[in-house]
């Protein structure tokens, strides 16, 4: 899927991820896409959270070979 921003949150450890993301997407207008690449454990758990919370859309999240992908929409 199409993004119009990405995060690479490699090697960084929780809350890291998620804080980082929070910043990007302040930068977006709303409707637009970034994409997160994460390796942390807690992301799974941290960034639907960080969603659900901040009203933004998870719309997709896979795991390939230890990297976490996930597209935020910003609200």
């Amino acid at each position: 899927m199409e993004h119009d921003a990405e995060l690479d949150a490699i090697g960084l450890l929780c809350p890291l991820p998620v804080l980082k993301a929070r910043k990007r997407l302040a930068s977006l207008e709303s409707g637009q896409i970034l994409q997160v690449l994460a390796d942390d454990p807690a992301a799974v758990v941290d960034v639907p959270h960080f969603c659900a919370e901040a009203g933004h859309h998870l719309i997709a999240q896979d795991d390939a070979g230890g990297v976490q992908r996930y597209l935020i929409q910003k609200a």
